[in-house]
């Protein structure tokens, strides 16, 4: 399943085994251990990256944060990875590994630091 994202064009995040494998090589952990809530840019950057480089082989985690900074904002990517990152579980918020539920809740009520519209 795919899910858009409008940055320098339409792309697509896909979360497939394949793109999980990449990022637990990346981030040196299991996609379980990963924790959500104790990333940094460029983890996010490359969390990211691997939803979207199945359509452009070119894609780095850098160029990614590029394409946010200049077409989108953190938060917009964040919380469209983060419904991405869901489907490719196909599971619900409750279902998901600990860290992805709490990082995944946090984007979807707008709990992202430095975010003007956080709910309080």
């Amino acid at each position: 399943m795919f899910y858009p994202i409008q940055l320098d064009k339409m792309r697509n995040f896909k979360y497939g085994m394949k793109a999980i494998s990449t990022l637990e090589k990346k981030l040196k952990k299991p996609i379980g251990q990963i924790d959500m809530s104790d990333l940094t840019m460029e983890d996010s950057a490359t969390l990211i990256w691997a939803g979207l480089v199945h359509e452009d082989k070119d894609l780095t985690p850098d160029r990614v944060m590029d394409l946010i900074d200049d077409h989108s904002d953190i938060a917009t990517a964040l919380n469209a990875m983060g419904e991405a990152f869901q489907g490719a579980f196909g599971a619900k918020n409750e279902e998901l590994p600990a860290g992805v539920k709490q990082r995944s809740i946090d984007l979807l009520n707008g709990k992202i630091e430095g975010d003007e519209t956080k709910n309080e």
